[in-house]
């Protein structure tokens, strides 16, 4: 549910796409990671995944994986 309504409605998209493909796969350490970056600003978020700028170490790895999800997932 965090995944959706964010305010940002190209993150509601992206993260409803990711959330609906992966999310059933991650591990519990993955999932803490989740949590943790829908907790950051949207815009963030959104400079990280469209490759505007780096993402933190954090959350490199996840950000990359979402953002390699296919638009038809």
């Amino acid at each position: 549910m965090r995944s959706m309504r964010r305010g940002i409605r190209e993150m509601d998209i992206i993260l409803m796409r990711y959330s609906r493909a992966r999310l059933d796969g991650l591990t519990d350490a993955q999932l803490d990671i989740y949590d943790a970056l829908l907790d950051e600003n949207d815009q963030d978020i959104y400079q990280w995944i469209s490759g505007q700028v780096a993402a933190p170490s954090r959350y490199s790895a996840m950000v990359d994986d979402i953002a390699a999800v296919p638009d038809t997932a």
